[in-house]
C-alpha cells in the first residue's frame, strides 16, 4: 500500500518524506534519527545541536555539525564548561557554527549544569531524558501532520530540563530532540526504518 508524504530513494527505499532527496538526510535518517547514543556527551550534544536548530532547518544544524564538534571540543562537558568569555569570542567569529551569542552562551551555561548533575551521578543527563519516554508509542503515523509538535511528555522534559536551569529546551525542541534520540518513533507507516 502506497502512502503519502514518502519518498522513494534510487537504492529502491521508502523514506519519511521530510528527507526529500539529500543525501546527508537521507543518511541521517537511515542511521541516526530514532536511534539511541547512550551517555551524557552525546545526549548533551544533542541539546545543544538542537538548541542551535531553534528557528532554523536541521539540515542547516546537520551540514555545519563536524564544525560544532570542532569548535566546541567535540562537546566534551567538562571542556565547554570551563569556557570564558575568550572562547565566545573565538565561537562568535566562527563560521563554521551558527554565529548567535544567546545560543552560544546557553551551550556553555548547560555545559555547566550538566556536569554538576553527572559529578556524583554519570548517566543521570541520560537518564533524566529517558524518563520522559511516553509510556504508549503511535505506530500508525501515514502523514507528516499525524506529527506532533509538542506532546505533554516533551512539555514536561523541557519544564524538568529549566528548573534545572537549562536554556534553549523548549518543548517543541525537546519533541526534536525525542525523536532523534529514539524516545518516540515518528517514522512514517512505510517507511523502512518504521517499526
Amino acid at each position: 500500500m502506497a502512502y503519502p508524504n514518502l519518498v522513494i530513494g534510487d537504492d529502491g527505499l521508502a523514506r519519511c518524506g521530510w528527507v526529500g532527496s539529500d543525501v546527508e538526510y537521507m543518511r541521517y535518517h537511515d542511521e541516526e534519527w530514532g536511534v539511541p547514543q547512550p551517555g551524557d556527551q552525546f545526549m548533551f550534544e544533542k541539546i545543544a545541536l538542537e538548541g542551535f536548530q531553534a528557528g532554523l532547518s536541521w539540515i542547516t544544524i546537520l551540514r555545519r555539525r563536524p564544525g560544532f564538534r570542532d569548535a566546541f571540543h567535540n562537546f566534551d562537558i567538562a571542556k565547554v564548561a570551563n569556557y570564558t568569555d575568550a572562547d565566545v569570542d573565538r565561537l562568535m567569529n566562527d563560521e563554521r557554527i551558527i554565529r548567535n551569542k544567546a545560543k552560544i552562551n546557553s551551550v556553555i551555561k548547560n555545559a555547566r549544569i550538566t556536569q554538576e548533575l553527572i559529578a556524583d551521578n554519570p548517566g543521570a543527563l541520560y537518564d533524566l531524558v529517558w524518563s520522559h519516554q511516553p509510556d504508549v508509542q503511535n505506530p500508525t503515523r501515514k502523514v507528516m501532520t499525524d506529527i506532533p509538535a509538542v506532546t505533554a511528555e516533551s512539555e514536561a522534559l523541557s519544564k524538568t530540563l529549566r528548573k534545572l536551569g537549562f536554556s534553549f529546551v523548549g518543548p517543541t525542541t525537546m519533541y526534536a530532540l525525542m525523536q532523534s534520540e529514539g524516545l518516540v518513533d515518528d517514522h512514517l507507516v512505510g517507511c523502512h526504518k518504521a517499526q
